[in-house]
């Protein structure tokens, strides 16, 4: 089998057509990824109840801010190795898939350890409720320890699709799902474990998926041109310093959202333990809507990444315009969506009628997010997709710490508008990333922009 078997090549070709089926697998990927947790509070809330959706929705925004940071690195590997496939640099592409995968699982178990070293105080510092406190530990250091599989599960994710391989990644975490799934029933319902029992089929799934992604890259080794041998995974010194490059303003451009998201967090906790609860299914629901849409971002970013390494910059905006259209289209059956059904949405994650009142107090707020995310999904790609990591690092402090906690504390706090002010500053903190974003991308400033390709 050869390297172009399992490789795409997007300069040319049906640009609407590529993006929807190059999509699709991307879009099914994130839902179940989503999924993945989700169930964990399906299952949690139906046998341990609001403290324990408290607890999980407190605790897996920690791991996810640390699974962003790994993110951000392993997304900057994805751009480096798509510009290479765009500029036919096959060997260059290879040093930089060794380099990202030694560089990325170290981060973690970096990371991982500063959490667990520092795991009481992060707990206090987000106003854990009291009630949740010791299962949201117990979820919290669970999950930490099984970093490693859910950073590299990501970063093989990333070098795939850098190549332009979708359907992949959809097969490993459908398989991590199912399990997480059956595990969880029998963890937290059948055995009692109650919260830890999610955190434990949570990461045994994680490590499931990780085994088999490692398993199908060394079965194509050849198909990509790359040996499993110890000079492979040597790192390269000129290609870690371009992943910290690029890589660091996008793991604080992730880190900075899911900061933000610890922050709104603490002050929602204030309100008690059923506005914790239902902020915390809120965001899983708007997680999964999100998530599904943001499958178009990133099977836009690689094309776009190509064609860039190609030089082809005028394809590279046709990208962006398709991504605008299909994701304008999503976004109105997802507000009718959360319209029509939010209550019934609530309803599948808690069986407490608090949480089922304070819903509709959630979907009226969170409904003014949808048309940010719908440009975001054009130009948050063409951002990443050009490497021009630095400027979607300054959007994301715009929109995580000058916005979303700006905007929470103002109309929650000062303007003592409670939930909804809160969840309403939060879901308008969006547009600080959408139209400095779209600004950039019409004005042309990027054209003067070099490509990483020419500098590997």
């Amino acid at each position: 089998m050869s390297t172009k078997r399992l490789s795409k090549d997007f300069t040319k070709g049906n640009i609407a057509r590529q993006l929807i089926l190059f999509a699709l697998p991307f879009m099914a990927s994130n839902a179940l990824q989503v999924l993945y947790s989700t169930i964990d509070m399906i299952i949690v809330g139906h046998y341990v109840g609001t403290y324990g959706l408290s607890a999980v929705a407190q605790s897996s925004q920690i791991v996810n801010f640390a699974t962003m940071i790994c993110l951000g690195f392993s997304n900057a590997g994805q751009v480096l190795i798509a510009q290479a496939l765009g500029a036919k640099k096959k060997k260059e592409m290879n040093d930089i898939v060794g380099t990202l995968t030694e560089f990325v699982l170290i981060l973690s178990l970096i990371i991982a350890s500063a959490i667990l070293i520092a795991r009481h105080g992060i707990l206090n510092l987000i106003n854990v409720p009291t009630e949740a406190y010791d299962m949201a530990m117990d979820y919290l250091v669970i999950c930490t320890v099984g970093l490693l599989f859910t950073a590299g599960y990501n970063m093989v994710s990333a070098v795939l699709r850098g190549m332009g391989d979708a359907k992949s990644p959809f097969i490993f975490i459908g398989i991590a799902s199912v399990l997480n799934l059956a595990l969880d029933i029998l963890f937290t319902g059948i055995f009692g474990w109650g919260v830890a029992g999610a955190a434990w089929a949570t990461i045994i799934g994680q490590a499931v998926s990780f085994i088999f992604s490692i398993f199908y890259l060394y079965k194509k080794r050849h198909a990509f041109g790359f040996e499993f041998s110890k000079d492979n995974f040597k790192p390269r010194k000129k290609y870690i310093g371009m992943i910290i490059s690029l890589g660091t303003p996008m793991a604080i451009q992730s880190g900075f959202i899911n900061i933000s998201m610890l922050f709104v967090n603490s002050l929602i906790n204030q309100a008690g333990v059923v506005a914790s609860a239902t902020f915390g299914v809120g965001v899983r629901i708007d997680d999964i809507v999100n998530k599904i849409s943001q499958g178009i971002q990133y099977a836009a970013m690689p094309m776009i990444s190509q064609n860039i390494g190609a030089g082809n910059k005028e394809r590279a905006k046709k990208v962006v315009y398709n991504a605008w259209i299909i994701s304008a289209v999503m976004t109105v059956i997802f507000m009718l969506l959360y319209v029509l059904l939010g209550k019934q949405m609530f309803m599948l994650f808690s069986s407490d009628p608090a949480v089922h009142e304070m819903s509709s107090t959630f979907v009226r707020a969170i409904l003014w997010m949808f048309p940010a995310f719908a440009v975001m999904r054009g130009t948050g790609a063409f951002i990443q997709g050009i490497g021009n990591a630095k400027l979607g690092m300054v959007l994301a402090i715009l929109d995580g710490v000058a916005l979303r906690i700006g905007l929470s504390y103002l109309f929650g706090i000062v303007l003592d508008m409670g939930f909804f002010g809160f969840v309403l500053g939060y879901g308008l903190a969006p547009y600080g990333y959408a139209i400095p974003s779209l600004i950039y991308f019409l004005s042309g400033i990027w054209k003067r922009k070099k490509s990483l390709a020419e500098r590997l």
